[in-house]
């Protein structure tokens, strides 16, 4: 099977080296892709479950903008709500509309939800999360779970982290991932001081396997958290609307009070959104939080379209058949190679991890060849999967995937 070369996405990234940190920065970096010249950093375009870099060469894609992709590239009925509005006013003195229209829509879709706030990015409504639980308690502290990943604000930061000082992390209080006793000692040690507790519905941090809570485990954590009057925010940034689109706690059966949103509800156009109760209403209204942007129009109706659409075909229905395919076809192949494929996490977004090597570089390596053969795979990070991947997408990736294993054992046989 061919694969492919890099040579234009080399010289961009020459030039971008010179004039931007990093030449990539972020999660686009280059750093968490190993080996790194398997791979692309610069796209041309993209349609449907596929994109193209700057060197002509096709992918079928994986990460989806590592998860706001839900219903494809270009998707006529999102794209054509937002020119339409585009077209009239996007971004003005005044707010449109669709503020009114969306806020509507999300709270007669998710079954917490009596008011909606919408900003850009998912840490602007995390921040707006716990800024709201402090106000609403008079409490300065917030729980977190080890490896939870909240956004880049200092306070949410792991420590050690460039320029996040031990201030920045003082009311953060991190616990293990679905530990309940452990949460109820640092409940009581910290008695009258917890204001909130952030996670988001199912572990899915990077470089680790995902992990579904335990049945009846959020139904205890929403009681002891009501006895002590601490606000339950659930981070539902990669996980919302490809779970369930009425939030992705009722999949688990329990009610936060307030829920992040992100991602996938526009299909790629910049938009978040928070969600929350009755009871912490007049608390919201209180605490200032805006941005230069937040007020587009033709954004909102990008997210309008979409939210309709997924809720017309039934997106997280698709998402977990198009996903339990792939990755059942992609176990089935390991296994005839003697290699176990572990997959963890729900289907729709799920982490699959060859475990036979625990340095992970067998993993890396069966990854990057994959990539340079056209399906785009993240070693480090969960997959998601769009409504838009068909079953010749999947076969094609099983036949990639199947390849990609042949050549790395051909490597190592040497």
């Amino acid at each position: 099977m061919k694969t492919y070369e890099y040579k234009e996405t080399t010289a961009l990234f020459r030039r971008a080296a010179k004039v931007i940190p990093c030449g990539v920065y972020g999660h686009f970096a280059p750093a968490p892709y190993v080996p790194v010249d398997h791979y692309p950093f610069f796209a041309n375009r993209a349609q449907g479950s596929k994109f193209w870099d700057v060197d002509g060469n096709e992918f079928i894609d994986y990460m989806c903008g590592y998860g706001p992709i839900i219903l494809g590239y270009n998707h006529p009925v999102v794209d054509e709500a937002f020119q339409a509005q585009i077209k009239e006013v996007d971004t003005t003195s005044i707010a449109t509309p669709q503020l009114v229209e969306l806020a509507e829509l999300m709270v007669d879709m998710i079954t917490i939800a009596d008011w909606a706030f919408f900003a850009k990015n998912g840490a602007d409504t995390t921040n707006y999360a716990v800024t709201i639980a402090r106000a609403a308690t008079g409490r300065p502290k917030i729980i977190a779970f080890k490896g939870g990943y909240h956004g880049t604000s200092p306070w949410m930061q792991a420590p050690g982290h460039h320029g996040v000082t031990k201030d920045d992390l003082r009311n953060i209080i991190r616990l293990d991932w679905a530990d309940f006793a452990q949460l109820e000692r640092a409940i009581d040690e910290n008695d009258g001081q917890v204001a909130g507790l952030i996670a988001s519905p199912y572990h899915h941090p990077i470089f680790s396997d995902n992990a579904e809570p335990e049945p009846g485990y959020w139904q205890k954590v929403e009681q002891l958290l009501r006895k002590k009057g601490i606000v339950f925010i659930v981070d539902d940034i990669r996980c919302g609307f490809r779970l369930n689109l009425c939030g992705s706690n009722e999949l688990y059966g329990f009610k936060p009070d307030l829920i992040c949103f992100c991602k996938a509800m526009a299909n790629g156009y910049p938009i978040s959104a928070l969600v929350g109760t009755d009871a912490l209403k007049t608390d919201t209204a209180k605490v200032f939080h805006t941005g230069s942007y937040w007020f587009g129009g033709a954004y909102m109706a990008a997210a309008i379209a979409c939210l309709k659409e997924m809720q017309r075909i039934d997106a997280p229905k698709i998402l977990k058949e198009k996903g339990e395919k792939l990755f059942n076809g992609m176990t089935d192949i390991a296994k005839g190679h003697g290699l176990t494929l572990s997959v963890t996490g729900h289907p729709s977004m799920a982490y699959p991890k060859i475990i036979d090597d625990p340095s992970l570089m067998l993993h890396q390596d069966i990854c990057g060849e994959s990539t340079r053969r056209g399906a785009f795979f993240a070693s480090h990070h969960n997959w998601y999967i769009t409504t838009e991947h068909t079953d010749e997408d999947i076969q094609r990736t099983l036949d990639i995937f199947d390849d990609a294993i042949k050549a790395v054992k051909k490597q190592n046989a040497r």
